[in-house]
C-alpha cells in the first residue's frame, strides 16, 4: 500500500492528526480551522503559507486516497474535515502520535520525537518511541524508516538521506543579506560626507 503523499497534503493529514488528538473539543476542523492549522508559526517545519485553494486541493486528494472525510449535517453549519488514518493504515493513539509529529516536522531524533509528542500522547521514555518505529518499519508496507540518526515517515515516498536545512536569517535569506549590505554602504557614504561637511566647518572658524 504505498503512498506519496506531497507537501501539502502531508501537512492537511498531519494537522487533522495532531488536533484531533490535542484538541479533540475542536474536532472536525472546519476549512478556516485547518488552514490557520497548516500555516501556525509553532510546531512546524518547514513553515508553510497555504492558502484554501491548496488546502482544499489536498484534502481533495486524501479524501480520494481514503485517508479524509467531510462532515456535513443539522449539527454544523459548516462542512468539517477529519482524518481517516486509524481505519486506513490499521493504527493506534501511539502510532498515530509519532506520524502526526514527523508528518508536520520531517525527520527527527529519537528525543525530539517523544518530547514533541508529549501534548499527543505520554511516551514513557524515548525506548517506547523508537518500539513504535521499528513496529511501523517493519510491516509489509512500512510507514517509517531510520535515517541518518533520525526517524522519517514514508508516506510520501522513501527517503533516502536527511540533510538539515540550512539557518537562515529570520527576514529571509540571500536577498536579505544583500539589501542590508546595500543599506551598510548607504550609510558609510553618508557618514562620509558628514565628516566631510564638519571638516569645513571647522576650518572656517580656525
Amino acid at each position: 500500500m504505498p503512498f506519496d503523499l506531497d507537501a501539502n497534503e502531508a501537512r492537511v493529514l498531519g494537522c487533522l492528526v495532531e488536533k484531533e488528538m490535542a484538541t479533540p473539543d475542536y474536532y472536525p476542523l472546519s476549512l478556516n480551522a485547518l488552514i490557520n492549522a497548516c500555516n501556525q508559526k509553532s510546531s512546524r517545519d518547514p513553515l508553510m503559507s497555504l492558502t484554501e485553494d491548496a488546502v482544499t486541493l489536498a484534502l481533495d486528494k486524501l479524501r480520494h486516497r481514503g485517508m479524509a472525510l467531510v462532515f456535513t449535517g443539522r449539527d454544523s453549519r459548516v462542512p468539517k474535515h477529519g482524518h481517516r488514518l486509524v481505519e486506513r493504515l490499521e493504527v493506534g493513539n501511539r502510532e498515530l502520535a509519532v506520524l502526526a509529529c514527523l508528518l508536520l516536522r520531517g525527520p527527527q531524533t529519537l528525543g525530539e520525537i517523544r518530547s514533541r509528542t508529549q501534548s499527543l500522547y505520554d511516551f514513557e521514555d524515548t525506548e517506547s518511541v523508537e518500539g513504535v518505529l521499528r513496529k511501523l518499519a517493519e510491516r509489509a508496507d512500512p510507514l517509517t524508516k531510520p535515517v541518518s540518526n533520525r526517524w522519517a515517515h514514508l508516506l510520501s515516498g522513501d527517503v533516502i538521506a536527511f540533510a538539515p536545512a540550512a539557518p537562515v536569517l529570520a527576514s529571509g535569506g540571500p536577498d536579505r543579506v544583500a539589501k542590508l549590505e546595500e543599506q551598510i554602504d548607504s550609510l558609510t557614504s553618508r557618514l562620509a560626507a558628514l565628516e566631510a561637511e564638519m571638516a569645513s566647518f571647522r576650518k572656517q572658524f580656525e
